[in-house]
């Protein structure tokens, strides 16, 4: 069970694997909108508020997106969710289109993430 935890030695010391969460969200507004759009959308947003450093630490990731139900999931760090979610809320307009990105679930993996929606 211990070495699941771990993934590589660098010299004499093993390094930590980074633990992740996964966002459920949904899209409100008019327009459609493509994976693409979506993710820079929320990266574009990270970057504005916590500069490409901040942004570099996220690790964002989009895992699935249902363009019907205007849902899509995202992956993150751990240890950036809080700015994530800050980042998320702060996006008014997707393509110049005004649009609102809404939290519907957060867990550490897919499966609990799946129960909860």
């Amino acid at each position: 069970m211990w070495l699941r935890e771990y993934v590589l030695w660098e010299g004499e010391q093993m390094i930590k694997r980074e633990k992740r969460r996964y966002l459920a969200l949904e899209v409100a507004g008019e327009q459609p909108v493509d994976e693409r759009t979506l993710l820079d959308a929320v990266q574009a947003s990270v970057r504005k508020l916590f500069g490409e450093y901040g942004a570099s630490k996220t690790n964002l990731k989009l895992i699935t997106y249902i363009p019907e139900k205007r849902q899509f999931v995202l992956r993150c760090s751990h240890t950036m969710l809080e700015k994530v979610r800050a980042a998320i809320a702060s996006i008014t307009e997707i393509n110049g289109k005004p649009a609102a990105i809404h939290v519907v679930g957060v867990s550490g993996t897919l499966k609990a993430l799946s129960k909860k929606t």
